[in-house]
């Protein structure tokens, strides 16, 4: 698998804006956006690495699409007239918004391989979508293989096109690839 530096994925972070905002801040401008004609996507990743999902957002929404994280989730307001805790809602949520947005991608950082709730999305995904709706956004601080990750090899993934290194390309299990705006678009 070919994985994508960190440093790489960061550059997307703040590459489309005049000046700097907040983590915080930009996550919640994607909350705002028209969701009229795009693809919509939900994106799993490691709770604390909001840095990094910022980045990979950025990054996705140069290809036109809509993302959807449990990160901008809105929790009940009211939790005496909820009737499940906020555990089961988020769960009950995650589960809805995977089955509701057409593509899944999991930002595949070594934490979030390690993360049980990013685990679970990822085989949930997996029982929701087809194999080809799904993929993975392989990031590492250095260029080397995740060890203990086998599963993953079962997903197709999204690398730097060899030919032309600043388009990207899904490549699947069986070996085909495919041009990754063709496949978000899809």
């Amino acid at each position: 698998m070919d994985i994508l530096p960190k440093y790489g994925l960061l550059q997307y972070r703040n590459a489309a804006r005049i000046y700097k905002k907040p983590v915080t801040e930009s996550l919640q401008l994607f909350k705002e956006e028209s969701k009229f004609l795009k693809v919509s996507i939900f994106v799993s990743y490691k709770q604390e690495e909001l840095e990094e999902l910022d980045s990979a957002i950025n990054f996705l929404k140069g290809f036109g699409v809509l993302i959807y994280t449990d990160y901008i989730f809105n929790m009940p307001k009211d939790e005496a007239n909820n009737t499940l805790s906020p555990t089961e809602h988020l769960r009950q949520e995650t589960e809805n918004k995977i089955k509701g947005n057409k593509k899944f991608v999991f930002l595949a950082t070594e934490n979030a391989i390690q993360s049980k709730q990013c685990k679970w999305e990822i085989r949930y995904a997996s029982t929701q979508k087809p194999l080809d709706q799904i993929a993975i956004l392989p990031v590492r601080e250095d260029y080397t293989d995740y060890g203990g990750a086998e599963y993953l090899q079962k997903y197709p993934y999204i690398q730097k096109n060899a030919i032309t290194p600043d388009t990207y390309d899904i490549k699947f299990p069986n070996g085909d690839v495919m041009e990754l705006g063709a496949w978000l678009a899809s």
